[in-house]
């Protein structure tokens, strides 16, 4: 199952250490994560996702709520939660026609095109993790030369 965790935690030198250390020590992998100052700037937000069956999410949940550090801990559920991640890809072109195709493929996802060379360009996309798969896959048959991604950002919606 995957889980979308969300930590508040005191803004600490250290802090992200004792985190994953916690992961390492509990042989959980980290699948993504991404961390930043919140609108109160002595504390931060950590969204972290992961796999695991529901002992493992709970066991791991609990773990990371006995921290000194932490603030608030959740498991937030992904229907009632506002998610997404930030991609760059450089793809190859070998010809015009490769552009336009594309570039029909970034208008697509909603994404941008930046930095135009004559064989390659790059391309911004914000989406979730499953959309950014799917461009993914379809954009391998003009040659992904590499990609750089961000993490999981997410908040839980409103009254969810």
């Amino acid at each position: 199952m995957w889980a979308i965790l969300s930590i508040l935690v005191e803004n600490k030198p250290g802090i992200l250490f004792k985190v994953t250390h916690l992961f390492r020590s509990r042989n959980f992998n980290i699948d993504s994560i991404s961390v930043g100052v919140t609108e109160d700037e002595n504390y931060s937000r950590m969204t972290i996702t992961t796999y695991g069956d529901d002992k493992q999410i709970i066991q791991i949940v609990k773990q990371l709520d006995k921290m000194i550090d932490t603030v608030e801990v959740k498991q937030l559920d992904e229907h009632k939660t506002l998610f997404r991640e930030l991609c760059i890809f450089n793809i190859k072109l070998s010809s015009a026609n490769d552009s336009m195709e594309v570039n029909k493929l970034v208008n697509a996802y909603g994404g941008k095109v930046h930095d135009v060379k004559k064989d390659s360009l790059m391309v911004e996309l914000t989406a979730t993790p499953a959309q950014i798969k799917a461009f993914e896959e379809l954009a391998k048959p003009f040659g992904i030369i590499d990609v750089a991604r961000t993490g999981v950002a997410a908040l839980q919606r409103s009254g969810a």
